[in-house]
């Protein structure tokens, strides 16, 4: 399900939709200023047609991707980065994670954090109805 199609000028994030913790924070993100100019991609909901070449849904599942602006594939602490650097209230932090050494340290803590996502996952409770539709319709207003 792509839930806003905005073209190639926008880029195009690739989400775990069946993931408590990710729809949450997706949610979030999607709340924000900014977050109407981003493509929004549940891959837990789309064919293999869906996504760009170089992403399978196992790897989409696994681990954060975007399609920037100039259509490359990203994923991990610079998908985040790049993410952050669409959205005004997070662009301080985007642009603080391009500067190598901070772009190091969010991918080894992104690394970390990967296999603690299903243990996080079983604790986290499942999303409210009215989030869960929210998402599912993709509308972004609060």
């Amino acid at each position: 399900m792509i839930c806003d199609d905005l073209g190639s000028n926008a880029e195009t994030v690739y989400f775990d939709g069946q993931c408590p913790l990710c729809t949450r924070e997706i949610q979030f993100y999607r709340r924000q200023r900014g977050a109407e100019n981003v493509n929004w991609v549940d891959v837990a909901k789309v064919g293999k047609l869906d996504l760009p070449v170089g992403l399978t849904q196992e790897n989409a599942l696994a681990r954060f991707h975007i399609v920037n602006v100039k259509g490359q594939l990203i994923s991990g602490g610079e998908a985040f980065s790049a993410l952050w650097l669409s959205l005004p209230a997070f662009r301080w932090a985007g642009r603080f994670f391009q500067i190598n050494f901070f772009a190091f340290l969010l991918e080894a803590m992104y690394k970390i954090f990967l296999p603690c996502r299903p243990l996080l996952q079983r604790f986290m409770p499942k999303l409210p109805k009215q989030l869960d539709n929210d998402l599912q319709n993709c509308e972004t207003d609060p």
